[in-house]
């Protein structure tokens, strides 16, 4: 008796064995899919100057095997006398600063009391205790093995093999008008900057810039960012949404039940190949370049595409940051699942060291609840028109449709609560708004809003001078999400010298609070009340002079 089968928390013998079929005719659909091409690529050039730091007994034997076929300077940490001779420089160093990547690496290094080195450099093998280079993903030409004999054997014969011209695809496409990082000084989205691993993303003052360099192409920042600003090119979203659709729709047609979308990397696949028959035969492997790539806007396709839930397998060579990014991604997923009536959980973050403990985790893969009926559009390169379509379809087939659904702090989508007794209506929240959420009133003093065009990057609250602007996450399933709504208005002010209309009188008053004092208004406060026109006219006209009008009345 199969006590699982009959408590529901598993499929029969006879399903179980239909479901191996299935995904046999699923893993040989996505076998038929043409690997994606690179649109551009990032070029290294190396010649072999190749630095060695460490020790004495730990660089220079190591050191002496590569220089038979590369160009080494050796730079050593616990020499206090002349360095030892060499055919190749050696130099005694105790503060080594490093950056750069392969074929432009810039070294600077410092003995007591001499002057500072430098030196460029195409390879570098570094033999210390901790690393010169600390990002999580070291940049392509720092091999940095550890204390391992074999680790540091295996280093030194990539190294020597590390000569001439290289090149890896550019994986990423960066829109700076979607950009939400800064406006004026006052950083909104840093999301991207902070998952880096590789230290390949910085500000540069309103937008942000990515070293392809150093870049190596893990997605965490396509994930993260909220706009779409930023996004994988390499592969296109569009080609792993044609691989996700094709699997699924291959499973089902072969009568497989539940599917879980079972998502991994290289370290993920060499663990799956040692669990082996202990897979459940409805988890589905798809491979990817690296787990951290996708998010909300293709699990939520996966889930209208049919899947009953998606598995995210990380290993421990993979960036802590990365599984906390999509765990909260998980969150919001799941938040908006269950706001709609479907049965889950449908989502599950495994972080596995072993075969056994991967197999066990999979058991318990998710069964979630999914619409009736299976989507059929496809995974755009616009992360944004990508969960318009997947949210239209599990909306439209919703068990428990609904208006509204709450959503955890750092989603994407939600509306902004306006304190209208503070807010001057100045617009400086439209002025930084990156997409076109926010718009004034034209002709009339109006903010006015569009929750769909929201991503809740928070430019609009830390902008505001009067600090009148707070973020609400919510998932708006009305039709009021697409329609432009006013979040505040008033009467305007008009001038009182030509009675032009210039702004409010929530504005005005806050002009005359602030600036009062001020020289240029000391005396002269009616200048306030005047448009920018006539303000100048009033500072231009002497007090003392006579008009004409003046004249013919005397």
């Amino acid at each position: 008796m199969n006590i699982r089968f009959i408590e529901g928390q598993g499929a029969g013998p006879a399903q179980e064995a239909r479901n191996l079929l299935a995904r046999v005719a699923a893993v040989a659909a996505l076998g038929a899919i043409e690997p994606p091409e690179a649109l551009d690529t990032v070029g290294y050039h190396s010649t072999g100057r190749t630095l060695v730091i460490g020790s004495g007994a730990q660089a220079l034997p190591w050191a002496d095997r590569l220089a038979g076929g590369l160009n080494v300077t050796v730079l050593l940490l616990d020499e206090e006398d002349r360095p030892p001779l060499r055919i190749y420089p050696v130099f005694n160093a105790r503060a080594v600063v490093l950056s750069g990547w392969l074929g432009a690496f810039q070294a600077t290094w410092q003995a007591p009391g001499r002057a500072p080195g430098h030196g460029k450099f195409d390879l570098v093998l570094d033999l210390g205790a901790a690393p010169r280079i600390a990002t999580h993903q070291r940049p392509h030409g720092y091999y940095f093995p550890g204390p391992d004999e074999a680790e540091r054997t295996q280093a030194v014969e990539q190294l020597l093999d590390m000569v001439g011209e290289f090149e890896k695809p550019k994986y990423f496409a960066y829109k700076e008008r979607l950009c939400a990082h800064s406006r004026n000084q006052l950083v909104g989205c840093n999301a991207c900057v902070e998952i880096c691993s590789a230290g390949a993303i910085e500000g540069a003052g309103d937008l942000i810039k990515v070293n392809p360099y150093l870049c190596a192409g893990c997605g965490a920042c396509t994930t993260v960012c909220p706009t779409g600003a930023i996004s994988y090119a390499y592969p296109a979203a569009s080609h792993t949404g044609g691989r996700i659709k094709a699997v699924l729709q291959a499973y089902a047609e072969a009568g497989g039940q539940e599917p879980v979308l079972l998502l991994h990397g290289l370290e993920g696949a060499a663990l799956l190949a040692q669990a082996g028959d202990a897979i459940p035969g409805r988890l589905l492997p798809l491979g990817l370049h690296h787990t951290a790539s996708t998010g909300i806007d293709v699990w939520l396709s996966a889930l209208a595409y049919g899947a009953a839930g998606v598995t995210v397998l990380m290993t421990e060579a993979e960036a802590p940051q990365y599984a906390a990014a999509l765990g909260q991604q998980m969150e919001i997923v799941q938040a908006i699942l269950d706001g709609l009536g479907y049965a889950g959980p449908h989502l599950q973050l495994l972080r596995a060291s072993s075969p056994d403990e991967l197999a066990v985790a999979l058991q318990h893969a998710p069964r979630g609840q999914g619409p009736v009926q299976r989507a059929g559009f496809n995974i755009a390169a616009d992360k944004r028109n990508t969960l318009d379509y997947a949210l239209d379809h599990l909306v439209k087939h919703a068990p428990s449709p609904v208006q509204e659904i709450p959503l955890p702090v750092g989603a994407p989508f939600g509306t902004l609560a306006v304190d209208a007794s503070a807010c001057s209506l100045c617009m400086s929240c439209v002025g930084v708004c990156p997409s076109s959420a926010l718009m004034d009133g034209q002709n009339a003093p109006q903010l006015r809003f569009v929750e769909k065009n929201c991503v809740q990057c928070g430019l609009c609250a830390t902008t505001c001078p009067e600090d009148a602007i707070r973020l609400a996450p919510r998932m708006n399933l009305t039709e009021t999400r697409k329609q432009t709504v006013v979040l505040n208005e008033t009467q305007p002010f008009h001038c009182i010298r030509c009675s032009k209309p210039f702004g409010t009188l929530k504005m005005v008053e806050t002009m005359l609070a602030r600036l009062a004092s001020h020289p240029a208004f000391a005396g002269n406060l009616d200048r306030m009340r005047m448009c920018g026109d006539c303000r100048v006219i009033d500072m231009m006209t002497p007090k003392d002079e006579v008009n004409i009008g003046e004249i013919k009345r005397l």
